[in-house]
């Protein structure tokens, strides 16, 4: 504990001791680290980035966040590295740790924020952009965002509606953390986005994901397989692609309706959810006749 505190310490005498007024004052000004994908793309949707300083592995949206400094995957965060950004707060969402770098941190008495919505469906995310917009000072443009989601995806609900099949789809991502291909189930945020968008996600779990397995694959038979982005150009082509366990027996397989999409369009409901509804909606239609 000592260690972290010395680095505390130092890093507030640097920030005071060797700059003239006008960066002093630069210094003083609020410095946040946030360690949640879904929040920090509420926050720049928002427009309320601007005192954003660093943030965890996972947020890779907008693209603009890449050039933010990151402090490492937000379960395997290190304090060293959160502290180096000199934060005045941290924001995230209790998916964090390990727990003794959280309980190192709020010793040294960051302040730390969490916001009371869990944004887990369309109602609740439309509630943590409201919270969020008046925490930021942000109101219209959290309204605007609303409205636009509500727009979208009553656009995506009612296509889905007029549907006449319910195509299969399975998601298949590769787990870094693990070094693992791992599949979606029901029980994911994924799963919500297919089902809106007219499809089904066919693997029952107790959690929102499970390792791909050659049997689990043979009894889904999917229609269309979508792949995210970091496994999808780590294989690099189809025929790599259908080299991964139980995928070249599928339907999907089969008639090529594999398809990459991004990572953090599937794990979390946010401002672009109806946008992402109607994109997936015309990728898993995608050569459906052939």
């Amino acid at each position: 504990m000592k260690k972290y505190l010395v680095i505390f310490a130092t890093l507030a005498l640097t920030s005071c001791g060797r700059f003239s007024n006008k960066e002093q004052q630069q210094q003083a000004e609020e410095r946040v680290v946030c360690l949640s994908k879904q929040y920090n793309e509420i926050i720049f949707a928002l427009g309320a980035q601007q005192n954003l300083v660093a943030v965890d592995l996972s947020s890779t949206y907008p693209p603009e966040i890449k050039k933010l400094q990151t402090v490492g995957y937000h379960r395997a965060l290190s304090a060293e590295g959160i502290l180096s950004t000199k934060p005045t707060m941290i924001i995230h969402d209790n998916n964090v740790g390990p727990e003794h770098v959280m309980k190192q941190l709020e010793e040294l008495k960051i302040p730390m924020m969490v916001f009371k919505t869990k944004g887990d469906d369309i109602a609740s995310a439309k509630a943590l952009i409201s919270e969020m917009g008046d925490y930021f000072k942000k109101k219209k443009e959290a309204d605007s965002l609303n409205a636009k989601l509500d727009a979208e995806m009553k656009a995506a609900t009612d296509a889905a509606a007029a549907l006449k099949d319910k195509p299969k789809v399975m998601i298949i991502h590769f787990g870094r953390a693990n070094n693992v291909y791992l599949t979606m189930t029901k029980n994911s945020t994924a799963a919500k986005l297919i089902e809106w968008a007219g499809g089904e996600i066919p693997l029952d779990g107790e959690r929102g994901m499970m390792q791909l397995s050659p049997e689990a694959m043979a009894k889904s038979d999917p229609d269309v397989i979508l792949l995210t982005d970091f496994g999808y150009d780590q294989l690099g082509s189809l025929d790599k692609i259908k080299e991964l366990p139980g995928v070249a027996g599928t339907k999907a397989a089969k008639a090529n309706r594999i398809f990459r999409v991004e990572e953090h369009d599937m794990v979390y409901i946010g401002p672009r959810t109806g946008e992402i509804v109607l994109r997936l909606q015309e990728l898993i239609r995608k050569n459906a006749a052939q």
